[in-house]
C-alpha cells in the first residue's frame, strides 16, 4: 500500500469514529433515558477514545480527548466545569500513556489496561482534591469499581485482539 492510501484511510478511519463519538455523546442522554440503563456506565468517552488509539491515529485521539468533554458540556452543560476538566486531563493522559507504554512494554493489553488504571487513579487523585476544595460535589466514585473492570478488560481485551490480528 501507498503512503498516501494508508494516509486515506486513516482520514476516513478518523472521520467515522469522530463522527460516531459526537453522535454517541450527543444521544447519551437520550438512549439512557430510551433503553432504561445508565449508559454513562460504559464511559461512552473512554470507548471512543480507545477506538481512535486503535482504528485511527494519535493526532486524532489527543483531539477527541481534548473535545469530547468539551463538546458534551457545550450541548448538555454536563459534567460540570471541573468535573469536565478532570475528565479531558484524564483522557490526554491515557491517550499518551498508551502510545509510550505500547511502544516500551510490547504487550497491547498490559499497556491499554495500565495507561487506563494509572489515567482513572490520576483522575481519581484529582478529583479527591477539587472535592476538598468544593469545585465538584462529594462522591469519589459514581461507577462502581467492577464495571470500570470488566471495562478496562473489555478494552484492553479489543485492543490486544486488533493488533495481534494486524500483525
Amino acid at each position: 500500500m501507498s503512503t498516501a492510501s494508508l494516509s486515506r484511510k486513516a482520514l476516513s478511519n478518523s472521520i467515522i469514529i469522530n463522527a460516531a463519538a459526537i453522535l454517541l455523546i450527543y444521544f447519551t442522554p437520550a438512549l439512557t433515558h430510551f433503553l432504561n440503563f445508565p449508559l454513562y456506565l460504559i464511559e461512552p468517552m473512554r470507548l471512543m477514545l480507545v477506538l481512535a488509539m486503535i482504528h485511527s491515529d494519535r493526532r486524532n485521539a489527543y483531539l477527541l480527548a481534548l473535545t469530547l468533554p468539551l463538546f458534551s458540556y457545550a450541548v448538555s452543560a454536563h459534567p460540570v466545569i471541573y468535573k469536565m476538566l478532570l475528565i479531558t486531563a484524564e483522557l490526554l493522559f491515557n491517550v499518551w500513556l498508551f502510545y509510550t507504554l505500547r511502544n516500551r512494554m510490547k504487550n497491547t493489553f498490559a499497556a491499554m489496561a495500565s495507561a487506563i488504571v494509572i489515567s482513572k487513579s490520576a483522575y481519581y487523585g484529582l478529583k479527591a482534591i477539587f472535592i476538598s476544595a468544593a469545585l465538584v460535589g462529594p462522591g469519589l466514585i459514581s461507577t462502581p469499581l467492577w464495571i470500570q473492570v470488566i471495562t478496562t478488560l473489555i478494552f484492553s481485551g479489543y485492543a490486544m485482539l486488533f493488533f495481534k490480528n494486524k500483525a
